[in-house]
């Protein structure tokens, strides 16, 4: 469900570009992160899943076609996009669509869970990084060995329960194209901050798709006069998913709560994402999990304790 503060006229005016790096988030923005966390951390075994019946350029067009309509259904009669920011809402779509979300599908594609799992892990890494350059969010000595701690167990959750065999099962490519989209989508989150300040989270939100999701239709097409087509329930239920939960859903909830939370504290709890997506591989490809997974689950937990302790000095 969507946070409506997210989309309504009064948000835009009571909204800062950033949250202060001292200010304690309270106890709705933290369920509200944790829900974003199993919203996020399902996509990509949902992916793997549309995978088995679609390709890849196929599967995320279908996702933001079904995307699209309902991202522009919330501009109506609130937000208006000006001409003079075409320009960077489109280069936004571009980079969140035709680079993030394609090497995404594509890096899912070529890589074992546990290796995917890890390489996903560094978003929430790459965009504290990104704000602090570009929002000037400091960073403190506690959230970074907090960062390190989560990292370390997000490293022992994924290797856990793993055949030996996983790593054949990845490519060079596969977790270069994973690595590619890391960066893309922390870079699309940080820089959204910035130009929804100017003109709308559901105008960029909306537009920015929209004009990814043009400049992927060519590419999708030519796949699909290339590779035969199998649209199945299987395969419509994970472009659904991916569509309306992770992208329209989570992308308003992100938005709105990178604004009202630090950045840092935003990116820890995000730690939990890779926890949810090894256990619901286990669930739906019969990966196996033991005592390294429970330790690696402490070893996020503690890492989220120490990020999110506020701090009223950066180290």
């Amino acid at each position: 469900m969507l946070n409506q503060s997210a989309v309504g006229p009064r948000s835009e005016v009571s909204l800062s570009p950033v949250a202060p790096r001292d200010a304690a988030p309270s106890l709705r923005s933290l369920a509200a992160l944790l829900l974003l966390a199993v919203m996020w951390g399902l996509s990509i075994p949902v992916t793997k899943l549309g995978l088995l019946t679609l390709p890849p350029l196929t599967l995320t067009a279908l996702r933001f076609a079904i995307a699209v309509p309902l991202l522009l259904l919330f501009t109506v009669g609130r937000q208006r996009l000006p001409w003079r920011a075409l320009p960077r809402v489109a280069a936004l779509g571009v980079l969140g669509i035709g680079v993030g979300q394609v090497a995404q599908t594509f890096g899912v594609a070529g890589t074992s869970a546990s290796v995917g799992t890890i390489i996903s892990a560094t978003i929430p890494v790459f965009i504290v990084v990104f704000a602090a350059l570009r929002l000037k969010q400091a960073v403190s000595g506690r959230q970074k060995l907090g960062l390190l701690a989560a990292f370390a167990g997000i490293a022992l959750v994924a290797s856990d329960g793993q055949p030996s065999s996983a790593v054949f099962q990845t490519s060079v490519g596969g977790a270069g194209l994973l690595l590619l989209s890391a960066l893309a989508i922390a870079f699309y989150y940080v820089w959204s901050v910035e130009l929804t300040q100017e003109h709308g989270t559901a105008a960029v939100a909306a537009w920015s798709t929209l004009l990814g999701f043009l400049a992927l239709l060519p590419w999708a097409g030519w796949e699909m006069w290339l590779v035969p087509l199998h649209l199945t329930a299987q395969a419509i239920g994970a472009a659904a998913y991916l569509g309306l939960v992770v992208t329209v859903a989570g992308l308003f909830l992100w938005l709105h709560l990178l604004r009202t939370v630090p950045a840092g504290i935003a990116a820890s709890v995000q730690y939990l994402q890779p926890v949810v997506g090894v256990a619901a591989s286990s669930v739906m490809f019969g990966d196996q999990m033991g005592a390294l997974f429970a330790v690696g689950v402490l070893l996020v937990l503690a890492g989220l304790a120490l990020t999110m302790a506020s701090r009223s000095k950066a180290v």
